[in-house]
């Protein structure tokens, strides 16, 4: 049976056939009946090549649709099948509702829900006071541990191609018919221009700044840092978790991305993973290493490591890092590929391997905030919340205060 292809082709060569009997016609009845007989070639092939764009654009949307294979030692199943791999940190402290962090934000000045309701919505917000001096130092202090590790320092941009982010793995999750997206999308001023969305992590960016490039292997890994911003457009989607601070539209974050051969993607996950547990050792949390179950992957991760801090005043352990290694699953969509050097064979490979990607979180301020508050309220014999302990790790990053004197060090 002749596909749409073969209909194109045969057509579109018919067509030049006809325009060289054009050509060489000697009468006009017969240019005519050519020029007749060109034009309708002409609409025929037009219309089929319509058809065969439509079936490209859905193949690559159903292709774009299969997500990564997972690693042979995930667990399957839901969110409750995560294996707990180590638990670092303190005792953790009992559930207790005074601890909560939104009550002691609201007695110190350090969350202003209302405010950024009225400004732009349900889950924004305005940090006041020492809360934006805790995300200034927490953005830092985790800055400066990865670029200690190696990591080199990026600011990277909230706007981003959306193809950008599809590549990246980046698609809607719900059961919804069309599915919603959880991406903010920016409208363009000029119709010709591409489609933008704001970045739910700096992940795609980061990702999107290897795009399109070739490596050579002793250039690799490549690890670097960015601090970026992550819009989250579901961030109401669960009303369990939508008090505070602990889900929301924006929020800050700093994110650890590498670049590795395929061989060594697997070691650079527990190099990432060292770096944020190192992050969070400093920072005296109760928490805990999960390896998460297969429906908790996403499309673009073949295994996720996530970690959970306890928060004493919501009552329950809650994400505040996430690590993925994507394998090539990313760098397929976006072209990042590698040329091996030093092998022990001297021919070069046919064709070049894609790279691995991995990514990982260092910091997302505002669960970190809540962990911090929530673990380091100081309360008195009448259960009232009367200063913050926070970590001495963050002291060297803190740029001064209001002279309120509610902030104090551990181990001063």
């Amino acid at each position: 049976m002749e596909t749409d292809i073969g209909r194109t082709q045969r057509k579109t060569e018919r067509r030049s056939i006809v325009g060289e009997r054009i050509k060489q016609c000697k009468t006009d009845a017969e240019r005519q009946e050519a020029i007749s007989e060109a034009s309708k070639l002409k609409a025929e092939v037009k219309e089929l090549e319509a058809t065969l764009d439509i079936a490209e654009k859905e193949c690559l949307s159903a292709a774009l649709a299969i997500p990564n294979d997972s690693h042979p030692d995930s667990p399957l199943g839901p969110e409750s099948a995560a294996i707990t791999l180590s638990t670092h940190g303190p005792e953790p402290l009992p559930p207790d509702p005074k601890r909560d962090h939104v009550m002691i934000s609201e007695q110190f000045d350090l969350l202003d829900l209302k405010s950024g309701s009225t400004v732009t919505g349900t889950s924004w917000y305005f940090l006041r006071n020492e809360a934006t001096l805790l995300e200034l130092a927490l953005t830092n202090y985790a800055m400066s541990i990865a670029v200690q590790r190696g990591f080199t320092p990026v600011t990277t941009p909230d706007v981003v191609r959306s193809d950008i982010a599809v590549r990246c793995g980046f698609q809607p999750r719900d059961d919804t018919d069309p599915p919603v997206s959880h991406m903010y999308h920016i409208t363009p001023t000029n119709p010709s221009s591409p489609e933008l969305v704001l970045a739910g992590t700096a992940e795609i960016p980061l990702g999107g700044m290897f795009a399109n490039k070739v490596f050579s292997s002793l250039t690799l890994p490549l690890k670097v840092v960015g601090i970026g911003h992550a819009f989250r457009a579901e961030a109401g989607a669960r009303s369990s978790d939508t008090r505070g601070l602990y889900r929301v539209h924006q929020f800050s974050k700093v994110e650890l991305f590498a670049v590795t051969e395929e061989e060594a993607s697997e070691s650079m996950m527990e190099e990432i993973l060292s770096v944020q547990k190192s992050i969070l050792d400093g920072l005296e949390l109760p928490y805990k290493v999960l390896d998460m179950p297969s429906e908790e992957l996403g499309a673009s991760a073949y295994r996720k490591y996530d970690i959970e801090a306890w928060m004493p005043g919501r009552g329950s352990w809650g994400e505040v890092t996430s690590l993925s290694n994507c394998t090539d699953y990313q760098s397929r969509r976006l072209h990042i590929r590698y040329r091996p050097q030093g092998s022990a064979s001297d021919s070069a490979p046919a064709r070049l391997p894609f790279a691995h990607t991995l990514n990982g979180t260092a910091v997302a301020i505002p669960r970190l905030i809540v962990a911090l508050l929530e673990n380091g309220a100081i309360l008195n014999e009448s259960g009232e919340v009367t200063s913050l302990r926070l970590p001495s790790a963050l002291k060297p990053f803190w740029i001064g205060g209001s002279g309120r004197n509610i902030v104090q060090w551990s181990g001063a």
